[in-house]
């Protein structure tokens, strides 16, 4: 592993000799350095920082970017990622929800050996798309795993409060939360690796001493820990959505930390949408409907005539904050906007591109890289549900092919990236 490491980071070199500054790009390119500084903060292209921390561009990647929003190249991009290849790695998931992470595994050739969900739509989802999947509902603090062997835990835990008042924020101090209960399987089950997932908000909560908290438990169970934050509109994702992957090694095993590599493309919403099956959908009332019928693609609330935002926005048009997500619609040619419990929540409005309407319970499973055939129980609002707290599927093949090759050492520099275990650079 050394000597590959060698070789990426003289690729990695190479890469920089590559990249130009937002003006010099703009000049090679034939557009503004505004347009580049757009497509930047939009996520469509990805910046790298020079050693002066110069904001450095590809100029590949932005040749690629103007083409696609031009109309010069039309390839499509979207597809449901599979390795078409098993392996003998077993995995635990819990709080599995609808399924995404385990459909991404399952595609990276990992085997499920038991799936744990609480809510009853979501197990009947996995049950009825997977009857061989061993799916356990309920409570996860009833279940057992001693005697079970599998090479991988994973969970996406909810991010929970501890108290910290004279504790030491030991295994037993988080009893009742649903790390416990994580940590309580890796305990039991001993996997050579476990994945936790959560959102990017972690990092910050409690100024940090959550995270603090689980990866020092991690530690005192026997595990070297990393973590990262992993952009999903970079990983075969039609949206802008960020997670943060925990990672954790068992201490007898001198494996490399693997994560996603980003790639230097991204995938639009009409690539996702592409002759997308119909189903039903929330819909608008009258009022909003007619106001949302005036937001340009890609556009929101300030785009409307000052009497219409005044009226649409109520007391919130005269407070601080930019209010981005209000009156939103999405545009064609960029991924979507991270995608919520519901397509049409007021602060997080998900408008379709072109139709006054949200998006539809088949447009939400695609932009979240779901197969068609995988169909949804429970009401509307449920499915909608499901699928806004789901990890992308394609998200969940990266993880799950970093994990094939930590274990049987098949790595693949195009998409993964090596980390090393480092306590004074967990943060990368």
């Amino acid at each position: 592993m050394q000597g590959l490491f060698v070789i990426i980071k003289k690729n990695n070199i190479k890469n920089m000799q590559k990249l130009s500054t937002v003006s010099d790009a703009a000049i090679k390119i034939g557009v503004s350095p505004d347009t580049i500084r757009r497509w930047d903060k939009k996520g469509l292209i990805k910046a790298n920082r020079s050693e002066l921390n110069y904001r450095m561009f590809d100029i590949d990647e932005i040749m690629r970017i103007h083409n696609k929003v031009s109309g010069v190249t039309s390839n499509n991009n979207y597809k449901i990622l599979k390795s078409g290849k098993k392996t003998k790695i077993t995995s635990i998931e819990l709080f599995a929800g609808a399924g995404g992470t385990a459909i991404g595994f399952e595609n990276a050739g990992i085997n499920h050996i038991l799936l744990n969900e609480w809510d009853a739509n979501a197990v009947k989802t996995l049950k009825n798309n997977r009857p061989k999947w061993n799916v356990i509902g309920g409570d996860v603090a009833e279940i057992k795993f001693k005697g079970i062997e599998a090479d991988v835990v994973q969970g996406g835990f909810p991010c929970q409060a501890f108290s910290y008042a004279g504790k030491k924020m030991g295994f037993e101090d988080v009893r009742g939360t649903m790390f416990f209960e994580f940590a309580r399987c890796v305990t039991e089950v001993r996997p050579k690796i476990a994945i936790g997932e959560n959102v990017r908000g972690l990092l910050k909560h409690e100024n940090g001493r959550t995270l603090d908290t689980m990866v020092k438990i991690m530690e005192d169970l026997g595990y070297r820990v990393q973590y990262k934050v992993v952009r999903s509109q970079y990983l075969d994702v039609p949206q802008k959505r960020e997670r943060l992957i925990i990672m954790a090694i068992r201490n007898d095993l001198k494996i490399p930390f693997i994560f996603p590599k980003e790639q230097d493309y991204t995938i639009s919403i009409k690539e996702a949408l592409k002759n997308c099956p119909k189903s039903s959908g929330q819909e608008y009332p009258e009022k909003k409907k007619k106001i949302l019928s005036q937001i340009p693609p890609g556009g929101y609330w300030r785009d409307l005539p000052i009497k219409l935002q005044k009226e649409y926005m109520g007391a919130s048009y005269y407070m601080g904050g930019g209010k981005t997500g209000m009156a939103r619609r999405l545009s064609w040619d960029e991924p979507s906007l991270t995608l919520t419990c519901s397509p049409a929540q007021k602060q997080t409005e998900r408008c379709h591109p072109e139709e006054t309407r949200p998006l539809t319970v088949r447009e939400y499973a695609r932009i979240q890289t779901f197969p068609d055939e995988w169909k949804f129980e429970g009401s509307v609002s449920s499915q909608y549900k499901q699928i806004g707290n789901a990890v992308p599927v394609n998200l969940g093949f990266h993880i799950g092919m970093c994990l094939v090759a930590m274990l049987e050492n098949k790595f693949d520099a195009k998409t993964m990236e090596i980390v090393y275990a480092d306590k004074q650079a967990r943060l990368f």
